[in-house]
């Protein structure tokens, strides 16, 4: 028996960004995305192939004011693409991980499909930007995407000094690990909670 597709849609407008996003769990990572910021492209680019999703994102924002609410609100929308196209969650293996290096940075990334929105992030602190991407933005789409998508989200920088590769480990790691997480067991039975909901 063919199982359904797990793909979403989501239209997110406000004053400041306008965007639409498409998500496929069941991809093969092809990525089309265009945010107006070359260096988080980039990023979800690998987010996306690394995890095997299909990601359209077409973004518009202020980012003559600032790169924070459009890296932001992409975020919320890929939290809430996400939350909608796993539905009840029944089937999936819940948890995933991922170590994944870049040259001197690695990375380490944990995720729970738990339903309880929480990110614990350790980096290292006054990271430089990334030409015009202030790396701080980098724990920002984290926490949208982990309280949209009602992730428990563990990430650390475990060594680096570079911030792009620092940053790309990050982005590579969350998209192998989301993608374990994700995946059907045929074990799995219904929802992999005691409680019977996630």
């Amino acid at each position: 028996m063919t199982k359904p597709a797990r793909t979403a849609t989501v239209d997110r407008k406000t004053g400041e960004t306008d965007i639409k996003l498409t998500l496929s769990l069941d991809g093969a990572g092809t990525p089309d995305i265009r945010t107006g910021i070359p260096f988080f492209d980039h990023m979800l680019t690998l987010f996306a192939r690394h995890g095997l999703l299909d990601l359209t994102v077409l973004a518009k924002g202020d980012i003559e004011v600032d790169y924070h609410h459009t890296v932001e609100d992409v975020g919320i929308t890929l939290g809430q693409a996400l939350a909608k196209a796993l539905g009840d969650k029944a089937g999936i293996r819940r948890y995933g991980h991922a170590y994944v290096p870049m040259d001197e940075a690695l990375a380490r990334v944990v995720v729970d499909c738990s339903g309880r929105p929480f990110l614990a992030y350790e980096a290292p602190r006054g990271v430089e930007a990334i030409g015009l991407f202030p790396f701080q933005l980098v724990e920002e789409f984290l926490r949208a995407v982990a309280v949209q998508a009602g992730l428990t989200l563990h990430v650390s920088i475990l060594a680096g000094r570079d911030a792009h590769h620092m940053a790309e480990a990050i982005f590579k790691a969350l998209g192998r690990a989301l993608d374990v997480a994700v995946s059907r067991d045929e074990r799995v039975k219904g929802i992999p909670s005691t409680k019977g909901v996630l």
